[in-house]
């Protein structure tokens, strides 16, 4: 069960990855290649920013792995007391998000600037945020936490997982992220190519 616990926390980590990256793309190709904004992509992606780890993914991480850390060691508490404050302060940095991207779409002045100042912030800190978590927390995991943990990780990560958490934001996550991709062009997605 490590490995499936495992595969699904580092499998969620690359779709957040994924559509960070996406963002930063689709900015690289406004400002470098006067690219035409595809609002509605860019709302798309700032809603699954917001959605999928603030409702799914940090929940699940400080319901169980975290938790379950903490019970088997105290070697982990630092890390994971910085990476809880990240999960809390994650709600203000998608707000901040809305805000900037809602100005660049209302034609703000500066507005493409303020939207890319934005997005490289909140993707410098959701970068160092999994790897924190990569680097240094789950190899803290593997080492302390029993089989039956990760039994229990993996099947609150699962995809009919925890009832705490509701299943059908799970599924509407996997769709959105689905919808993410045929909407973005490529090398980033499979949507139409924007001019």
């Amino acid at each position: 069960m490590l490995n499936s616990a495992l595969a699904t926390i580092h499998d969620e980590h690359r779709s957040l990855a994924a559509v960070v990256h996406g963002l930063r793309y689709l900015i690289r190709e406004m400002r470098e290649r006067q690219a035409v904004p595809d609002f509605r992509l860019l709302w798309a992606m700032i809603f699954y920013l917001e959605e999928f780890p603030e409702k799914l993914h940090h929940p699940k991480e400080n319901a169980y792995l975290f938790a379950r850390l903490r019970e088997r060691t105290h070697e982990a508490d630092e890390v994971i007391a910085h990476l809880e404050r990240q999960h809390f302060d994650g709600a203000g940095h998608i707000r901040g998000l809305e805000l900037a991207l809602g100005h660049f779409e209302a034609g703000s002045p500066a507005g493409l600037e303020k939207f890319s100042a934005a997005v490289e912030t909140f993707a410098d800190e959701i970068v160092r945020h999994m790897a924190v978590e990569e680097s240094t927390l789950i190899p803290l995991a593997k080492k302390y936490l029993t089989t039956e943990d990760w039994v229990e990780i993996g099947a609150a990560f699962s995809e009919n997982g925890d009832p705490r958490f509701d299943a059908d934001v799970d599924h509407e996550c996997r769709d959105l992220f689905t919808r993410i991709v045929n909407l973005a062009p490529a090398p980033i997605g499979v949507g139409p190519v924007k001019h």
